[in-house]
C-alpha cells in the first residue's frame, strides 16, 4: 500500500484561488501549457507601437505617444526561465513559524 495522504509542501498548494473550488484554465503565452488561471504567473508591461529611438525623437518635438498595457501569463517553469520568479534558495524557502 501506498501513504494515506500526501505531504503538503505549501499551505497554499501554489494557487491563488481560496474556497473557489475550480477554476478556469489558460494557456502559457511561451510554451502554451494549460494552466490553472490562479496558478499563472501574470505581468503587466507596457507596450508602445512605435521604435523606442523614433519615440524619444518625436517626444522632444512634443508628440504624444501612446503606451498600451499587455499582461502575459506564464507557467511556473517558463516564468523561472525567463527570470520573472526566481527560484529561493533552501533556508528562504521553508520558512515556518517557531511554536510557542
Amino acid at each position: 500500500m501506498g501513504c494515506i495522504y500526501m505531504p503538503k509542501k505549501r499551505e497554499s498548494r501554489g494557487r491563488r484561488k481560496g474556497a473557489k473550488g475550480k477554476v478556469g484554465v489558460i494557456q502559457c503565452d511561451n510554451c502554451g501549457r494549460l494552466v490553472p488561471a490562479d496558478k499563472a504567473i501574470c505581468v503587466t508591461r507596457m507596450y508602445s507601437p512605435v521604435d523606442p529611438q523614433l519615440a524619444r525623437e518625436l517626444e522632444k518635438k512634443g508628440a504624444i505617444i501612446m503606451r498600451y498595457p499587455v499582461t502575459k501569463c506564464y507557467c511556473v517553469s517558463c516564468a523561472v526561465h525567463l527570470g520573472i520568479v526566481k527560484v529561493r534558495p533552501e533556508e528562504e524557502r521553508k520558512k515556518k513559524p517557531l511554536p510557542i
